[in-house]
């Protein structure tokens, strides 16, 4: 004996009903291979799908959801801003030129080997990085331990490869490997067997810091030491960890003379050597 159900009429335009077959499709309520709206009302009605207000959140949860896809962003964590991305989207209580910013994020998401990277690191799996640079040249890198890294508002990888060959920085760091993420045109990112390394090469860098810096300086998280050296002559030590000389220098020639490297003398070398580069390119007798 067939089952007789009750029929009801839906006043609603069409624009609504391709919404609600659209979300009966999502949810795989279907009548052979097409979206069937009565399994959608047949489910709330029995409380198997829970409706809830859509325009109910509070401007602080909006705005630390939309903090929270910059910051996951500058991390690397692509696949997470764009969760919560689609999930501010789908709130109607966001502003036109909040919803307009959010539309133009999710149509410019990374491509999909920049994805696959972020899967990679998440994994803590071993990775090869095959691709041509913007100045057309051909890279290959086996990667043991990789970060997305922001440096001067822009986007790098940070990572640890086998090869070495054309890397310039001090021997203990030469594996490391800073790529910038928008002069990658195209990569081909495949996994690798192997061990996954914890961290970077690093070396510790001793720096005195002098005067009024002594007093400004704010510790980064790569300090390892920090304090006054005991002569009273108010000279602050500071041990860093250092992944990257380039980046290092970076930071160090904008405190001038208020900032000497100690240690280890291959890196105080290095930094002399430009030192008196520069002094030449100015005309200055060392």
């Amino acid at each position: 004996m067939s089952r007789k159900g009750q029929s009801i009429t839906l006043s609603i335009s069409d624009r609504d009903k391709a919404q609600l077959e659209a979300i009966a499709l999502e949810l795989g309520m279907k009548w052979g291979e097409r979206p069937n709206i009565s399994k959608l009302v047949e489910a709330i009605a029995r409380r198997q799908l829970l409706v809830f207000p859509n325009n109910d959140w509070s401007e602080t949860r909006i705005r630390a959801l939309e903090r929270s896809i910059n910051a996951l962003t500058d991390i690397g964590q692509i696949e997470q801003a764009k969760i919560v991305a689609e999930l501010l989207r789908e709130r109607s209580e966001i502003s036109l030129p909040l919803r307009a910013e959010i539309e133009r994020f999710l149509a410019n998401l990374p491509p999909p080997w920049r994805l696959e990277i972020d899967r990679y690191i998440l994994r803590n799996q071993p990775f090869q990085l095959s691709y041509q640079d913007a100045a057309d040249r051909f890279w290959h890198f086996n990667v043991r331990h990789a970060q997305v890294n922001p440096h001067e508002k822009r986007q790098y990888l940070d990572c640890w490869c086998e090869e070495t060959e054309g890397n310039q920085d001090v021997e203990e760091l030469q594996h490391n490997w800073c790529l910038r993420l928008d002069r990658i045109q195209e990569a081909a990112v495949t996994p690798i067997s192997g061990r996954w390394l914890s961290s970077l090469a690093y070396i510790e860098v001793e720096m005195q810091l002098l005067k009024g810096l002594a007093f400004a300086y704010r510790a980064k998280p790569e300090d390892k030491d920090d304090g006054w050296l005991p002569d009273g002559l108010q000279v602050r030590r500071v041990v860093r960890k250092v992944s990257s000389t380039f980046w290092f220098f970076r930071e160090v020639l904008q405190y001038g003379e208020d900032c000497i490297i100690i240690s280890p003398q291959s890196v105080r070398d290095r930094l002399t050597a430009k030192l008196i580069a520069m002094c030449h390119q100015y005309g200055l007798q060392i």
